[in-house]
């Protein structure tokens, strides 16, 4: 069971949900000091607090803009209010830099999570399908400066995630910034940036007709995601196919000699009797 809050420790909340584990603050300490692994997953933790700190940040400014907005709800509109406006005014706009930069938190902790998934060793499956989706995102890139957000297993895990049903694209109210939320309560992995490209490249299809606001803009696969997605599959299929059969190599039966020694053992056997 997860144990952190996703309203007060959403870092840590989708760090523990994607990795399996109880106690982010502990990623790092079952690998050797300095190594890969133990700097990827002091990113990871670093990542994640930093988003828990700016969503607490957004959380007490916005509680702040909302005790200032209590007046106007109730109608007190008067001219003895203009200093508390004047605050309003600066207290909107703290929340809207503070909301960008919660999505950029996020965004760089999802980043940080894939690059440890990559390095990990026990994930042979994930490594198969980061392989298989790099190679797919290098045959739909074009040269462009966005490239990078199809790169590795970005699109992959993009396609699969949309493929569950319920994705959508958000915009915040504030600073128009775009980011995920799921009908199905599901923390998104993908990042806001790779979605956006793949719609360009015709891979997904997003509803323009619903509110960008709330609930979002709804996300399916359209023909050539489809097509896209059983490619990447397929080839991940056969790789773990091959993996399969390297290892039956690897570990072969009894050598032809066990068996032939008993008739080698016969015949001599037999010669020796008939020479007596």
């Amino acid at each position: 069971m997860n144990p952190y809050d996703p309203n007060l420790q959403p870092g840590s909340h989708f760090v523990a949900d994607t990795l399996g584990v109880s106690d982010v603050s502990m990623l790092n300490t079952v690998y050797p000091r300095g190594g890969l692994l133990y700097r990827a997953a002091t990113r990871v933790i670093g990542a994640a607090y930093d988003l828990n700190e700016l969503h607490n940040r957004v959380t007490h400014a916005a509680q702040g803009a909302h005790w200032l907005l209590e007046p106007a709800a109730r109608g007190e509109l008067d001219e003895s209010r203009r200093t508390s406006y004047a605050r309003l005014r600066t207290s909107v706009h703290k929340v809207g830099d503070l909301l960008v930069r919660r999505n950029r938190a996020y965004d760089q902790l999802v980043e940080s999570v894939s690059a440890y998934q990559r390095l990990r060793p026990d994930t042979d499956t994930a490594q198969s399908s980061a392989t298989t989706a790099h190679e797919l995102g290098r045959a739909q890139s074009s040269g462009r400066d966005d490239d990078w957000v199809i790169e590795g297993d970005r699109q992959f895990r993009a396609l699969e995630a949309v493929e569950l049903g319920g994705l959508r694209v958000c915009r915040t109210a504030i600073g128009e910034d775009l980011y995920l939320s799921s009908d199905t309560g599901r923390q998104p992995q993908p990042l806001a940036a790779t979605v956006r490209r793949m719609v360009a490249d015709g891979l997904l299809h997003q509803d323009t007709s619903e509110n960008p606001y709330r609930p979002g803009q709804l996300l399916s696969l359209t023909s050539h995601g489809e097509a896209a997605l059983r490619a990447a599959r397929t080839a991940t299929s056969r790789v773990s196919a091959a993996l399969g059969r390297s290892g039956a190599l690897a570990n072969p039966g009894p050598p032809a000699d066990s068996v032939a020694a008993p008739a080698a053992g016969t015949s001599a056997t037999a010669s020796h009797s008939r020479s007596r």
